[in-house]
């Protein structure tokens, strides 16, 4: 269990505010993404043992399942981009008098700055699956409840867009450009492909709506 997790929400937000550097942009993007699948959920959970929506059911439930699953990887993200951040200060804090020491410090600096780079990209990955299974969703929960699917797919669109700045601002010191090219790749096709499944879900909430 999460040690942030288990603070209430006034004391992660007053956390989130300090001059304390984390949690920062990747875990409140992550856990901003948790609250998109609250509401996937909440709208699973109206629809499920509705007679009106028998027949989406297994769907419906097989989307719960996925979305709780989601959630307990996330997290696990926020501690591991938490923790990842402070071994990149411990690095970052080593001595630099000699030749030797700054050898070792940068060495220790670049492999904490991937490790830091991966986390907010499995972040990203996370909120996409959690926009694919919220955009099927829209199409087929209930629809008195739909919006919320709506209003999941627009958190996970912008989670996504505000983590990769994460990932982006520390590949921006690393020194492997192949390795940094990789992941301005990695980053443009998850960006593009949240946007176009938050389109797909909004479209088919708005859809639903005009249906009721």
């Amino acid at each position: 269990m999460s040690a942030l997790f288990d603070k209430t929400l006034r004391e992660v937000i007053e956390l989130s505010a300090s001059s304390s550097p984390a949690p920062g942009g990747g875990s409140v993007s992550a856990i901003v993404a948790c609250f998109g699948l609250a509401m996937t959920a909440m709208v699973c959970n109206l629809t499920t043992g509705k007679k009106k929506y028998r027949e989406v059911e297994p769907q419906v439930n097989e989307i719960i399942s996925t979305a709780d699953n989601l959630m307990r990887r996330l997290e696990e993200l926020v501690d591991r981009d938490m923790a990842e951040f402070n071994n990149y200060m411990r690095a970052f804090r080593m001595p630099k008098e000699t030749d030797a020491e700054k050898a070792t410090r940068e060495e220790a600096m670049q492999k904490a700055l991937v490790k830091a780079t991966e986390t907010p990209l499995d972040i990203a990955r996370v909120c996409l699956e959690a926009l694919r299974i919220t955009a099927r969703l829209s199409g087929m929960g209930n629809k008195t409840a739909i919006s919320d699917a709506g209003v999941a797919a627009v958190i996970f669109d912008a989670a996504v867009n505000g983590v990769l700045l994460s990932a982006e601002i520390n590949a921006a010191m690393i020194e492997d450009q192949d390795y940094v090219k990789r992941v301005i790749e990695e980053k443009e096709a998850m960006a593009a492909a949240a946007g176009r499944l938050k389109d797909e879900a909004v479209a088919a909430v708005r859809a639903r709506i005009k249906e009721s």
